[in-house]
């Protein structure tokens, strides 16, 4: 029962995280480090957002196999393929059902989008899965260097902002509030999830 816990987990948080994404990718103020990163190779080089977060999340699995000193996590393959593709079927599917967001205020869809982003990564880490790249990376930080987890993602997230800036990606004032803000959203869901997997594992 437990296993079934973690997947229905791991499963949702990677499509809520998906969603989250989205939806700061269409409040158009700026996508997040990591989306504006993809979003910008897509546009420069083509193939989808998710092909590129596919291709990232490979690089990193390099990286982060080297800040640890371990062998590449090829089972993150797993979670960025699923990651990917949530986000390319979000991204088909807001563009055709959901166009009446534009209408709404940019800032309030930014900031739900973020929430959402945070409560995403939040459920999924309680798997215990192997975690997305980006993920991964943050928590490679954090055990390289000793430090939380809002200061490890804020490492990250300014790392990916510069390349964004690079192949000249949506970067903006949401940009800015997603990479402070992505931080502490995963640190405010991260105990309520954990306590619930806890207790849904010993039910």
């Amino acid at each position: 029962m437990s296993l079934f816990y973690r997947s229905l987990f791991y499963l949702l948080g990677l499509l809520i995280l998906s969603f989250g994404a989205t939806l700061t990718i269409k409040a158009n103020l700026g996508a997040g480090p990591w989306d504006a990163l993809n979003v910008g190779l897509s546009h420069l080089i083509g193939l989808t957002i998710g092909s590129w977060i596919v291709i990232i999340g490979i690089v990193l699995i390099i990286i982060n196999a080297l800040l640890l000193k371990k062998r590449p996590e090829l089972l993150s393959l797993f979670t960025v393929f699923i990651l990917g593709f949530f986000v390319d079927f979000w991204m088909s599917y807001l563009l055709n059902s959901f166009n009446y967001f534009y209408f709404k205020n940019q800032l309030i869809l930014l900031v739900v989008g973020l929430i959402i982003i945070g409560l995403g990564i939040a459920m999924y880490l309680q798997a215990s899965f192997p975690l997305n790249p980006i993920d991964h990376f943050m928590v490679s930080i954090q055990k390289k260097f000793g430090m939380n987890i809002m200061a490890a993602k804020l490492i990250g997230e300014i790392l990916a902002l510069l390349f964004a800036v690079l192949v000249n990606g949506p970067i903006g004032v949401g940009t800015v509030i997603i990479a402070f803000g992505i931080g502490p959203a995963i640190q405010f869901f991260h105990p309520y999830c954990s306590s619930i997997m806890n207790r849904l594992s010993h039910s």
